[in-house]
Formats: C-alpha cells, sequence, structure tokens
C-alpha cells in the first residue's frame, strides 16, 4: 500500500481523496491543514486530521505528500519546503514558472534524498506529454493547445486572492473559428489572444472598488493580461445557482507532416465532468510512481516527462503487456 497525505482540502484535495478510493493500492494516512483540525470533517473512515504543524517534523508515517495549494502563491512556498521532507507531488500550473520551481524543489528533494513531482494533472500534465510524443514522431510540425469551454482553479484561485473579492469562477472558453482552423491542417498562425476568450464572475466585497478589481484582473500576468478578457460582478447566491459546478475539458492539436505533402493531424482531448477530481486522479497516478522510483533510490525534482508509463499502473509489466500493449 502507498501511504499517502494530502495537504490541503479544498475541491483538489477532495478530487484527490475521491480518487485514493478508486485505487486498491492507495491509502490516504491523513488530511493536513492550516485550519483547526477540530473544524474538518472529511470523507475517508480512519483517516486522521492533522494540523500543517505535525508535517514539520519530518516524521508523519506517509509515502508522498500531495500538496494540493494553489499556484498563484501556495505551491511556489509549500513544494520546495516540504520536498526537504517528505516524497512530495503537486499540479503547479503557472507554465511561464514551471523552470523556476522545478529548480526549487530538484534542490530541495535532491538534498534529502527524496522525489518531488511537479506540475501534474492535465495541462500541465497529460497535454504536456501528448504535445512531446507528436513532436517526437513528426518533427516538422507544429501543435496548438485548447482549454475549456470550462473553469480553471488555478485562474479562479489567483482572482480570488484579490483583495475585495469574496468568490471567483474563471471560465476558459476556445475561438471556434481558431479550433475549425487548426483541425482543417492548416497550420495557422494564431496568437494568445486569437485563440481563447476567458470569461471572470466575481463576488465582491460590499464597497469594494469594482474598477480596480476588474484592471487587476485584467492586467494580470501569466494569467490575463494576454488574453480579452470580461468580468462580471454577481450576487453570491447567483454563484452558488449558475457556477458551482467544476467542468472542464481541452484538446491539443498537431498537425505535421511526414514528408512533403503528406499531413497527419493528431488530436488528444478531454471532456471532463469535474476538473480537480480528475487532476487528483492524475497526481494520485503519479504518486505511486513517486513511491515507486524513490523505492529504487532517485532523488530530486521530476516532471510528466521524466516518468514512464509502467510506473503510473497499478498493473504488474506483464500485465500491461498481455493487455494494454
Amino acid at each position: 500500500m502507498v501511504k499517502i497525505g494530502i495537504l490541503g482540502y479544498g475541491n483538489l484535495g477532495r478530487g484527490v481523496e475521491a480518487a485514493i478510493k478508486k485505487n486498491d493500492d492507495m491509502e490516504l494516512v491523513a488530511v493536513y491543514t492550516r485550519r483547526d483540525p477540530s473544524s474538518l470533517k472529511i470523507n475517508t473512515e480512519g483517516a486522521a486530521v492533522k494540523s500543517t504543524a505535525d508535517l514539520e517534523t519530518g516524521k508523519e508515517d506517509i509515502d508522498v505528500l500531495v500538496i494540493c495549494g494553489g499556484s498563484a502563491t501556495d505551491l511556489p512556498e509549500m513544494t520546495p519546503k516540504y520536498a526537504a521532507l517528505y516524497n512530495v507531488i503537486d499540479s503547479f500550473d503557472t507554465h511561464a514558472r514551471v523552470p523556476e520551481h522545478f529548480a526549487n524543489v530538484d534542490k530541495a528533494s535532491k538534498a534529502a534524498g527524496k522525489i518531488g513531482i511537479i506540475s501534474c494533472g492535465w495541462d500541465p500534465g497529460m497535454f504536456s506529454i501528448s504535445r512531446v510524443y507528436a513532436h517526437a514522431v513528426l518533427p516538422d510540425g507544429k501543435d496548438y493547445t485548447f482549454w475549456g469551454k470550462g473553469v480553471s482553479q488555478g485562474h479562479s484561485d489567483a482572482v480570488r486572492r484579490i483583495e475585495g473579492v469574496i468568490d471567483a469562477r474563471q471560465y476558459t472558453v476556445p475561438v471556434p473559428a481558431a479550433l475549425d482552423a487548426v483541425r482543417s491542417g492548416s497550420n495557422p498562425e494564431l496568437t494568445t489572444r486569437e485563440k481563447h476568450t476567458r470569461e471572470c464572475f466575481v463576488v465582491a466585497e460590499e464597497g469594494a472598488d469594482l474598477k480596480r478589481i476588474e484592471n487587476e484582473i485584467k492586467t494580470m500576468p501569466n494569467y490575463f493580461s494576454d488574453y480579452d478578457t470580461t468580468v462580471t460582478f454577481i450576487s453570491a447566491e447567483e454563484m452558488k445557482a449558475n457556477h458551482s459546478g467544476l467542468p472542464h475539458g481541452g484538446s491539443v492539436i498537431y498537425s505535421g507532416e511526414s514528408s512533403d505533402g503528406t499531413n497527419h493531424v493528431i488530436e488528444y482531448s478531454l471532456k471532463l465532468d469535474s476538473n480537480p477530481e480528475f487532476t487528483g486522479s492524475v497526481l494520485i497516478a503519479y504518486a505511486r510512481a513517486a513511491a515507486r522510483l524513490n523505492a529504487e533510490g532517485a532523488t530530486g525534482a521530476k516532471t510528466v516527462f521524466d516518468i514512464a508509463p509502467a510506473y503510473l499502473s497499478a498493473q504488474s509489466g506483464e500485465e500491461l503487456r498481455a493487455h494494454l500493449l
């Protein structure tokens, strides 16, 4: 059994918990929270609810700590900190800062003799793998990634961190004309702004400066500044009634030539009822890999590019070759 600790019990933490229940070789040992542990009720009988202070002893009986914080402010601090104590895994999704985050986690985990797998989910994660495979198979080509329509947890979290914001949902929406052009195999040149729009629904504090909040959203680097973004302020009741779900999805489309004039289009797509539950499921597969790799003596930071598929599966090599190869 792989003994799992979950740090954070928001949407993603609960998604990881749900994924553990679907994997017979996984056991949830404890949920760690910055809140008062006595105030938190989880969905797994027998698992403990503990304070983050317990983690800092470095003596918790877990094989892998799944860190379920936000990429804007939590993970850049949390993942390197706990990588110095445990095998860790996160879903860091600020693409522009991945090299910096990798270096920080690599330094901490190597010094501790641990594994730290970063940026696991579907993008970055499963979509990243699809891009690498396509480029490797057809070097002469181009990839395009479309997200949505769906709720982005990371972008929603970033909006919620703005002063005066109580709650927020951010939808990423592909531009239909751009999708059609890419699927035709014509390899169009598209700017970031031409591929997607972003829609933000925000519940603000009473008396908050709405113009300031809207401006902070639209000018936020790495999140909104390169997109046409609409911001709509709504009530908490409307948020609950119309935006309580967390669907998402998207596609990676690659068009490339194997010889002059012979074109191929590769597409990998996802349609997700629950973004956090699917992301949690990916995290748990890579948590299995983290435990196996560290048991073999591997240390340092890893990404999805570094890990062979067989390490993700609960099936043996013999079973994989017999049934899935």
